[in-house]
C-alpha cells in the first residue's frame, strides 16, 4: 500500500506541469496574468489556441518538425542497425579496433565551433539537414543494438545460411524483426530529441520558413515579451499564449509514445526461437 502511496505522489508530481499548462492555456486572460495553481482551467476560453493558430508559421513549423523527426529517426535506425551488427561478427577483421573508435566519441567530442564550421563547409546551413544527418549515429545506441545483437541465438543466421540466405537479406528479413524492441525503443529515444531539438535549430537554422517547433515557441514568447511590455496585449496573456504554444508543440509526441510503450516489454524472441 505504501508503494502504491509513493509511486501516486511520483505520478502527480510528474504529471502536474503538464496538466498546469494545459489549464493555464484554457484559462481566460485575468485569471492567468494572476498565477497561482491552475487545478483546472479558470474561466475556460480558447482564445489561446485561436490565437496561436492564426500564426502563418505554426503548420510549417509543424511540417519541418515532422520532417526532421521522420527522416532523422529513420536515418538514424538504419545506419545504427548497419554499423551495430557487424560488430557481434567475431571474425570481422578489425572489429576490437572499430569498437574503441565508437567508445571514443562518448569520451570526447569536437566542440560546437568546429562542428559548426564543418556543417557550413557542407553547405547545411540554413537546411533541414543539418537537423538530420549530423548526430545520425549515436556511440551509445549502437553499443545498445549491438549487445541486442549479440544476444540473438547464432543458429537463426546459421540455418538461413543454410537455405541460400545472403548476410543482407538475413539482416533485413531475420535479424531487424526480431530486433522490434530495441528498434523501438532507440526510435523513441531519437524521435523525442529530433522532436525537442532547439540547440541546433537555433545555430543552423536563420529562415523563418525553416523554423521547428521549439524554435517557433521560442519566437512566440519573445513575441509575447515584447508585446507585454509594450502593453499591446490582445485578449491573450503571455503566460496562456505561452502554454498554449507548449501543448501544441508536446501533444503529437504524447500521442506516438504508446503505440511505442508496449514493445518496451515485449519478448518477440520467445516465439521464434520456439517456431
Amino acid at each position: 500500500m505504501s508503494n502504491i502511496m509513493i509511486l501516486s505522489i511520483f505520478s502527480v508530481a510528474t504529471l502536474y506541469p503538464l496538466w498546469h499548462e494545459v489549464s493555464l492555456s484554457l484559462s481566460s486572460m485575468e485569471e492567468s496574468m494572476r498565477g497561482g495553481l491552475f487545478i483546472w482551467p479558470k474561466e475556460f476560453t480558447l482564445s489561446a489556441y485561436m490565437d496561436i493558430l492564426k500564426s502563418q508559421f505554426l503548420w510549417v513549423a509543424y511540417q519541418n518538425t515532422v520532417i526532421i523527426t521522420a527522416a532523422g529517426t529513420l536515418l538514424s535506425l538504419l545506419l545504427t542497425a548497419m554499423t551495430a551488427y557487424p560488430l557481434v561478427k567475431r571474425g570481422l577483421p578489425g572489429n576490437h579496433v572499430m569498437s574503441f573508435v565508437i567508445l571514443f566519441t562518448m569520451l570526447f567530442g569536437g566542440g560546437i565551433i568546429p562542428t559548426y564550421l564543418l556543417i557550413k563547409q557542407l553547405g547545411m546551413i540554413n537546411s533541414l539537414s543539418a537537423l538530420i544527418i549530423p548526430g545520425a549515429i549515436s556511440a551509445y545506441n549502437v553499443l545498445i543494438m549491438r549487445s541486442f545483437f549479440a544476444a540473438l541465438p547464432a543458429e537463426l543466421e546459421e540455418s538461413a545460411m543454410m537455405d541460400g540466405a545472403n548476410p543482407i537479406r538475413i539482416f533485413f528479413t531475420i535479424i531487424l524483426p526480431l530486433s522490434t524492441p530495441v528498434l523501438a525503443t532507440i526510435a523513441l529515444w531519437e524521435a523525442v530529441s529530433r522532436w525537442n531539438n532547439f540547440f541546433s535549430a537555433l545555430i543552423y537554422l536563420n529562415d523563418k520558413s525553416k523554423y521547428t517547433l521549439s524554435l517557433m515557441l521560442w519566437d512566440v514568447i519573445k513575441g509575447q515579451e515584447a508585446a507585454k511590455m509594450s502593453g499591446q496585449l490582445t485578449n491573450t496573456s503571455t503566460e496562456s499564449a505561452i502554454a498554449a504554444t507548449v501543448v501544441l508543440a508536446t501533444l503529437p509526441i504524447l500521442c506516438v509514445y504508446p503505440f511505442l510503450q508496449r514493445y518496451f516489454v515485449k519478448g518477440v524472441m520467445i516465439g521464434s526461437i520456439k517456431s
